[in-house]
C-alpha cells in the first residue's frame, strides 16, 4: 500500500480547501481538483484564510506544497482521497464509481454531512475501501471528524483511514455503523428541534435561549462533552447524575412523544464503565478543579474577544 504523504482533494470550496490546510500542515503534499476554473482560482486565498486562522490557534501552519487541476487523473496513486463536493446523491453515485474504477488499493473518503456511503454505492462490494470522514466546520481548526463506515467498509479500510486522518492532524472518531445525518448532526439537532419547540410554545424568546447555551450551556461543552460534564456536574459522578435526573429527562421525552425515553440500567452501567476508563472516580475531585480553573481562563479569553469585536 502507497505509504506516501500525499492527499487528493476533490472540491475546491470551503471544507476543501480546509482540509487541503490541515493536511499541508502536517507536511502532507496536497492536490486539489475542482472542474470550476473561478473554485481552483480562489482556493490559494481560501487555504491562506485557514492558515491565518490555524496561525492564530497556535495551530501549525501550510508547509506542504498544493497543486490544482480541474480533471481526475487516469490512475490514483494517493493514499487518501477526500470528496467535498456539492451535497448532491447523483453527481457522488457517478464520482464513486469513477474513483473506484482508477484507483486500486486507495481509501476513498466523502465529507458528506449527511449522505451514507451505502446509498453513494449501494453495492457492498463497492464498499470496501470507501467510507464518510464528516469534519467539523471549519476542518481547518476543529480538527475532529466521524469515520462513518458502510456495511461493506472493511476494517482494514477503516484502520487505514484514521491513520491517515491522525497522520494529517485529525482526531477521529469511529462510529459503529451508518445511522442517519451521522452523529455531529443528531445531536446538534437534539438541542435545535427542543429550542425551535421552546420558541414555539412561547416558553423563551431566540435571543434568551442563544445566550443560555452561549454564556451557560457552551463554555462547559468547550471543556467536556456531555457525558464528562454530568461526570463532573454531580456528586456520584455520572451515575449519580443519571440516578438523580434521569427521570426528569425521560419526563421530557415522554412528553415529546420519544418512544424509550429511559436509560435502562444496563445502559447506564455501560456509560459509567466507559467513563470510568477514561477517568477513574478517585481522580473525579482534581478534574473538578482543573474544569473550574480552566473555565475561568477560557471565559476571560472570551471577554477580552468579545470586547475587541464590539470596540
Amino acid at each position: 500500500m502507497n505509504d506516501a504523504r500525499t492527499v487528493l482533494i476533490l472540491g475546491a470550496g470551503p471544507i476543501g480547501t480546509g482540509f487541503a490546510a490541515a493536511f499541508m500542515a502536517a507536511g502532507f503534499d496536497v492536490t486539489l481538483c475542482d472542474p470550476a476554473q473561478p473554485a481552483r482560482d480562489a482556493a490559494p486565498d481560501l487555504i491562506g484564510r485557514h492558515a491565518r486562522a490555524m496561525a492564530l490557534a497556535g495551530l501549525d501552519t501550510p508547509r506542504g506544497t498544493a497543486t490544482y487541476g480541474a480533471a481526475l487523473p487516469d490512475r490514483i496513486t494517493d493514499p487518501l482521497v477526500i470528496e467535498a463536493g456539492p451535497e448532491r446523491l447523483d453527481a457522488k453515485q457517478a464520482l464513486f464509481a469513477d474513483l473506484i474504477a482508477r484507483s486500486e488499493t486507495t481509501v476513498l473518503a466523502t465529507a458528506s454531512s449527511a449522505i451514507p456511503m451505502s446509498q453513494i454505492l449501494p453495492d457492498p462490494a463497492d464498499q470496501a475501501r470507501c467510507l464518510v470522514a464528516h469534519p467539523a466546520n471549519p476542518p481547518s481548526l476543529l480538527r475532529v471528524l466521524e469515520l462513518v463506515p458502510a456495511p461493506g467498509t472493511t476494517a482494514t479500510t477503516l484502520d487505514r483511514a484514521e491513520t491517515l486522518f491522525r497522520q494529517g492532524g485529525y482526531d477521529p472518531a469511529r462510529l459503529g455503523h451508518e445511522v442517519p445525518a451521522f452523529v455531529f448532526n443528531r445531536l446538534q439537532s437534539a438541542l435545535l428541534r427542543e429550542a425551535y419547540r421552546l420558541v414555539d410554545e412561547k416558553v423563551i424568546s431566540v435571543d434568551a435561549l442563544d445566550r443560555l447555551v452561549r454564556d451557560g450551556l457552551g463554555p462547559r461543552w468547550a471543556l467536556s462533552g456531555p457525558f464528562e460534564t454530568a461526570d463532573l456536574n454531580t456528586a456520584g459522578g455520572v451515575r449519580g447524575h443519571a440516578e438523580r435526573l434521569g427521570p426528569a429527562y425521560a419526563a421530557i421525552g415522554r412528553d415529546r412523544g420519544e418512544k424509550a425515553p429511559d436509560w435502562p440500567p444496563a445502559l447506564v452501567d455501560r456509560v459509567e464503565a466507559e467513563r470510568r476508563a477514561v477517568l477513574s472516580e478517585a481522580a473525579l475531585p482534581d478534574r473538578r478543579i482543573w474544569r473550574e480553573e480552566a473555565l475561568a481562563r477560557l471565559l476571560d479569553g472570551r471577554r477580552k474577544i468579545l470586547q475587541g469585536t464590539q470596540s
